[in-house]
């Protein structure tokens, strides 16, 4: 019974259903629901690499080929700070989420660790293991650059701040 407390989804978690009409990246879609509305979804456990980073598109390709178009069912269990659904995504049975990871076109987002049970968690970290022993996607890259320290970097570069709070040279600083 304790177990299957740790791998159940919160009870008021949202079951969302429809079609894939948009990819905007390798972890963020928009899914078509029966009444036509709109609901932007972040692939929970996963963080893929952003745009304009190495593997960037080829995430985003990666996802819309698994997903674009297609009847899925979403478990979103909370919305993040953007009020996009939190969501681990379904097509034909398959997590896409997790799939996401086999391949190499995402890290697992373990920092959010404590949004997915056991199973997952667990799950998500081996299926990474794999991905990168057998370099698929962006492990394939002998220095692979996390999304979140990419987007911290483009961050600091931003506001004239460089890596752990050093001024950037040639940049004032008020």
């Amino acid at each position: 019974m304790g177990v299957s407390v740790l791998l159940a989804l919160p009870a008021s978690a949202a079951v969302i259903e429809g079609r894939v009409v948009a990819v905007a990246d390798g972890d963020t879609l928009t899914l078509l629901d029966a009444r036509k509305r709109q609901h932007k979804v972040r692939l929970t456990g996963i963080d893929a690499p952003e745009k304009r980073q190495p593997y960037g598109d080829a995430s985003r390709q990666h996802l819309a080929g698994l997903v674009f178009g297609r009847e899925v069912r979403a478990r979103c269990p909370k919305k993040d700070r953007y009020q996009r659904q939190l969501c681990k995504v379904e097509v034909n049975g398959k997590d896409a989420n997790l799939a996401q990871l086999a391949a190499g076109m995402a890290w697992h987002y373990r920092a959010y660790g404590k949004d997915q049970g056991l199973f997952d968690f667990t799950g998500y970290a081996l299926i990474e293991l794999e991905a990168r022993y057998r370099r698929r996607g962006l492990w394939a890259d002998p220095r692979p650059q996390a999304p979140w320290d990419f987007r911290r970097a483009r961050r600091e570069a931003a506001s004239g701040w460089g890596l752990g709070g050093i001024p950037v040279v040639g940049k004032t600083v008020g």
